[in-house]
């Protein structure tokens, strides 16, 4: 009997249908694989509580994200994990589970402009990119490496902050003389400024967004690459957003004959993307391990259901109040330690990569 009930709520734990729901999880959507490794880690973490929940996926869509949390809101949650599209579209979704008392937990984006944001976990944004930037530094060779700059969504908050590390980093670099930017006339505006406000971000963002899209990164990289001139060529350095873009934008580039090498960066650790550093098509990634990230989510949410306080470690500004945060850390991986990170750690299987 006892077997039957432990076996009852473990269901409920995995279950996506029927009955009230303690934990609602939103995500931003099933096209990226980034978002369903996540889904695969809170599926694994959560069938080890006793709480029950449901995920549900936006698609891309601020109107359907407020669906999703309508729709959760209605089946009775007590803690809402989001990762919203828009940081400033979300708000509205939040505010609505925050007059039914549900604690919001902002996962990996932050959601802005609000104040029915009760806590953030994340990765260090502004260290991911400011490590970005430090291996494009110490890989460039001699003085006026073309510097070719890519950035997330200008509706995430993450890709400023993303950005704010990485120019932080670069920008000493560019005006030494040791990058020269390449397809960025409002970087280049501004190289003379190591802080850089939001209005000033947001410039240079709007003309090298990717949109998180890999699309939009191809096209980006070609329209550079066609308008670029011999001097802005040969050995080259690339800030790549993230690993789906990166990886679209390796491409591009390792198609232009007058291309003689690149160093790019990544963030995210996709398995494609080990697999383009075992080959060499991308240098390196930002390995943001979300078994962690997941873990802490959980962790502060059954918090929340146990009655206690979650732990946090800093705070963000969301532009209306200073949200609680809890940071993970995160890890730099290429060629040289890619099978020890990714691997060896059980993150991902040697069956899954060749050439290894």
């Amino acid at each position: 009997m006892l077997v039957a009930v432990m076996m009852a709520v473990l269901f409920a734990a995995c279950s996506n249908s029927g009955g009230k729901i303690s934990v609602g999880i939103v995500l931003p959507t099933k096209d990226e694989s980034r978002w369903l490794q996540d889904e695969e880690r809170f599926k694994s973490a959560l069938s080890e509580t006793k709480y029950s929940t449901e995920i549900l996926f936006s698609q891309g869509s601020s109107a359907k994200e407020k669906e999703n949390v309508e729709t959760l809101i209605n089946k009775g949650i007590e803690v809402l994990i989001i990762c919203p599209q828009d940081g400033d579209a979300a708000a509205a979704a939040v505010e609505a589970a925050k007059k039914e008392g549900i604690t919001v937990i902002a996962y990996d984006r932050l959601i802005t402009n609000t104040d029915a944001v009760d806590y953030y976990v994340t990765f260090d944004s502004v260290a991911v990119g400011a490590a970005q930037a430090q291996y494009l530094v110490d890989h460039a060779k001699g003085s006026g490496v073309p510097l070719y700059l890519y950035a997330g969504s200008a509706s995430d908050n993450n890709a400023y902050l993303f950005f704010q590390g990485s120019w932080q980093v670069l920008q000493p670099k560019i005006a030494d003389g040791t990058f020269v930017i390449a397809n960025s006339s409002e970087a280049e505006a501004l190289k003379g400024k190591a802080e850089l406000s939001r209005d000033e971000l947001s410039k240079i963002i709007g003309q090298v967004t990717t949109n998180w899209d890999p699309n939009e990164a191809k096209n980006k990289a070609q329209t550079h690459l066609t308008a670029a001139s011999a001097d802005l060529k040969g050995d080259v350095a690339i800030l790549g957003p993230n690993d789906a873009t990166s990886r679209s934008i390796a491409d591009v580039f390792a198609t232009d004959s007058a291309i003689t090498s690149y160093v790019i960066t990544g963030q995210d650790a996709e398995k494609a993307t080990a697999q383009y550093i075992i080959d060499g098509k991308q240098s390196m990634t930002v390995f943001k391990d979300v078994r962690t990230l997941v873990k802490d989510a959980i962790g502060m949410a059954v918090s929340v259901l146990d009655g206690k306080t979650p732990e946090t470690t800093g705070s963000y500004n969301n532009g209306k109040i200073d949200v609680k945060a809890k940071q993970t850390n995160v890890i730099i991986v290429d060629k040289d330690n890619v099978k020890k990170e990714l691997v060896d750690s059980g993150y991902y299987q040697a069956s899954d990569f060749t050439g290894l």
